[in-house]
């Protein structure tokens, strides 16, 4: 074994049982894992082939971890947008329940669904009550939109409009808390 192989296999032997720690936070299915695991350290044994020096190997490790589960989710992301509507087992689009970190998946996971519950209840908070009524109606209870106007004498299209306003800004107050998290 050469010296360059030696120093791989130490690195992956000392770091994985962390990196996989890593990734099994962001990533749910266990074959995923694995294979974002597999990838990174695939990359590691290219920039060794390449000569690139890799000054702190554990921090190198972790942003190259961050990555590949960046590029899962966004694939995950384009694969749903082409196949249309994303749905629950029983074909129903996914609630705020399915949305969220599971509360069983460990503390991080919990510590991240408490923080994005508050602050989606701080940024429902902010809304003019008429687009926040709707938006819960909507979202929330179910109600359609004919259901809604049919009950409150609102026309579909204003109904509609203050929905727009609502998601519009419930978008740009979470941006933060997603791009935080992304970064993580």
């Amino acid at each position: 074994m050469t010296e360059q192989d030696q120093r791989i296999s130490e690195t992956v032997a000392r770091e994985q049982h962390r990196l996989r720690r890593f990734i099994r936070r962001w990533v749910a299915d266990q074959s995923d894992v694995e294979d974002v695991l597999q990838d990174v350290f695939y990359e590691l044994v290219e920039a060794y082939r390449v000569a690139q020096p890799i000054e702190q190997i554990g921090a190198w490790l972790f942003r190259v971890a961050r990555n590949r589960i960046t590029d899962l989710f966004r694939k995950r992301k384009t694969e749903a947008l082409a196949s249309g509507p994303v749905g629950t087992d029983g074909g129903e689009p996914p609630g705020l329940e399915d949305l969220l970190p599971s509360p069983d998946a460990g503390p991080d996971a919990a510590y991240a669904r408490t923080v994005l519950l508050d602050e989606l209840a701080a940024a429902l908070d902010e809304l003019p009550a008429e687009q926040r009524e709707v938006f819960l109606a909507h979202e929330v209870e179910g109600r359609s939109f004919k259901e809604l106007s049919a009950a409150t004498g609102l026309g579909v299209n204003t109904l509609l409009s203050r929905k727009h306003y609502a998601v519009l800004h419930l978008r740009r107050r979470l941006r933060a808390i997603h791009d935080e998290f992304l970064r993580s």
